[in-house]
């Protein structure tokens, strides 16, 4: 059980601390772990912590034993992943607001998780039309037979639709969640839901027990843009948490597809709207729609990564540790903790010096990489 798991789900029980402000901390203290015990005047020289702030971290932190809290969480939440494990979805982990803890339940394929397998979102209405609902069967069934997993939200209509075709065709496909990923929402698609564990995964950043609230599914969305290469949307009115979804995958530069539709289809206003903001139509050719699909770049893993020729110059040992562990890609800084196997404040000195010696570059939310 690493130390600074535990900060992070003690952390996530503060209301009113969210990503940006725990990416603050980490900067400015080195690890969550040290920022717990800081006193309230170290913690006003962080950016973001306001008087408000300071009160509602003094009064919950009082009360909230991390390791007590991380035990006896894990009692009813045995699943769950926070930004400082490995296993936690890096295109999620690379959008503005990663959920710092990510519950889930069923067959993890790692694959997945580190940006290998391509995802793709396929969302729309509660209440589709016949078209809707033929062209989601297809397009799901075409996405898993060439090996894409199909992410949705349990959503009653195209949600549902996309879920089962997806495994009635053999693939895989994850469903986000807006309640815990014990509660089956809704509840005609218990069946369904189990079938995803046995053939899929369940996701959730919320706990065990968390019942259906209607303040939960437009956050859920996010998650939904946020794994996903790709996002297309079936059928969608102008209000429709399908549009919610399309504008976190603009915000998080995913690529939306939308199915083209009627201009007097209630059903079709938001996929019109959202072909005005610059999506693309689905091709009736859908071969030509994986070509657009497989032109997406994929992630590579550290251990695929080729070693970069660098004529680096004659490091100290814990500078060439830091600096083994470092891709060409960007990686977070709790990331390289882990894999160097030192202490959080050698670490941090190390990237320093690697950075004045113009060896690595310092991206945003503390992620480093290689020049190469």
């Amino acid at each position: 059980m690493g130390e600074e798991r535990v900060y992070w789900l003690a952390w996530a029980q503060i209301s009113g601390v969210g990503p940006i402000l725990l990416q603050r901390l980490q900067q400015h203290f080195g690890t969550l772990a040290v920022a717990w015990f800081a006193k309230t005047a170290e913690l006003a020289q962080v950016e973001g912590f306001g008087f408000q702030t300071l009160e509602k971290v003094e009064q919950q932190r009082s009360r909230l034993h991390p390791e007590k809290f991380y035990f006896l969480h894990q009692q009813e939440n045995p699943n769950f992943w926070t930004p400082v494990d490995p296993e936690y979805p890096r295109l999620l982990l690379e959008t503005a607001s990663p959920p710092l803890v990510l519950y889930y339940r069923g067959e993890v394929e790692l694959q997945e998780n580190f940006g290998q397998k391509p995802l793709v979102a396929i969302v729309g209405t509660r209440q589709p039309t016949e078209y809707g609902i033929r062209w989601t069967r297809l397009l799901s069934t075409t996405l898993a037979k060439n090996g894409f997993t199909v992410v949705s939200g349990l959503a009653e209509g195209i949600d549902t639709e996309s879920h089962a075709a997806t495994m009635k065709a053999g693939g895989r496909t994850l469903a986000a969640l807006g309640t815990g990923v014990d509660i089956v929402y809704p509840a005609k698609n218990r069946d369904l839901y189990k079938q995803i564990l046995a053939q899929g995964l369940v996701l959730s950043e919320y706990p065990a027990k968390t019942p259906p609230d209607r303040t939960h599914f437009p956050r859920r969305n996010r998650i939904i843009a946020g794994l996903s290469r790709a996002v297309l949307v079936m059928e969608a009115p102008m209000k429709s948490g399908a549009l919610i979804t399309a504008n976190y995958a603009n915000d998080f530069g995913r690529d939306v597809y939308v199915l083209p539709g009627r201009l007097d289809d209630n059903s079709s206003q938001g996929c019109l709207k959202l072909l005005n903001q610059g999506a693309s139509l689905i091709p009736k050719e859908l071969d030509e729609l994986l070509k657009m699909l497989g032109a997406i770049p994929q992630l590579d893993t550290v251990e695929a990564l080729p070693a970069p020729e660098l004529n680096l110059p004659s490091l100290p040992p814990e500078l060439q540790q830091v600096i083994d562990a470092i891709a060409l890609e960007s990686l977070p800084f709790d990331f390289l903790v882990q894999q160097t196997g030192m202490a959080a404040g050698s670490v941090s000195s190390a990237l320093l010096q690697l950075e004045l010696m113009g060896l690595i570059l310092q991206l945003p939310g503390m992620r480093y990489q290689k020049i190469g």
